[in-house]
């Protein structure tokens, strides 16, 4: 990946990022029994490291694992990285042996932004408190969670 914006930080960088995941989320295939999700790590400097959404390549993927796998493990930009996550990352899934909370916990990746809590539509997930348990720093921005609801509207009941 060779894409560039902001470096990651509080305010108007993490607000561009997380904007960029509800545009990736809204590529997702429809499902009725996921959320559509949109994913995004980027490097201290803001070269995007690797970026996805839900279902993009397999109708069991997730966002965070979409992203994830594009990345080399051992690539020393990690240690600074910032993932961007439109949802919470899941603590749980039946889909896969491995939570997305898991996955990151398994990178260097020190800081975690998401921007909607995941609600108790499908599974009760605590993927925020599992992240920063492990010392890994948590920001949510609900401010900008709306995106992420009107893409996930369908299975809100919402129409």
């Amino acid at each position: 990946m060779s894409a560039r914006g902001p470096a990651p930080g509080e305010g108007a960088a993490d607000a561009h990022w997380l904007l960029r995941t509800v545009e990736l989320s809204e590529h997702c295939p429809p499902s009725e029994t996921a959320f559509s999700v949109g994913a995004v790590v980027v490097a201290e400097d803001g070269t995007v490291l690797g970026e996805g959404y839900s279902r993009r390549d397999d109708p069991h993927d997730h966002a965070e694992e979409v992203a994830l796998r594009a990345i080399d493990a051992d690539d020393p930009r990690l240690a600074g990285a910032t993932l961007y996550s439109s949802l919470e990352p899941c603590s749980s899934r039946a889909s896969r042996p491995r939570s997305c909370s898991s996955l990151i916990l398994d990178t260097p990746i020190p800081r975690v932004v998401l921007a909607w809590r995941e609600p108790a539509v499908f599974v009760d997930c605590d993927g925020a408190e599992r992240l920063r348990t492990a010392g890994r720093t948590v920001v949510e921005r609900p401010d900008l969670a709306e995106g992420v609801r009107a893409v996930n509207a369908h299975l809100l009941g919402a129409a």
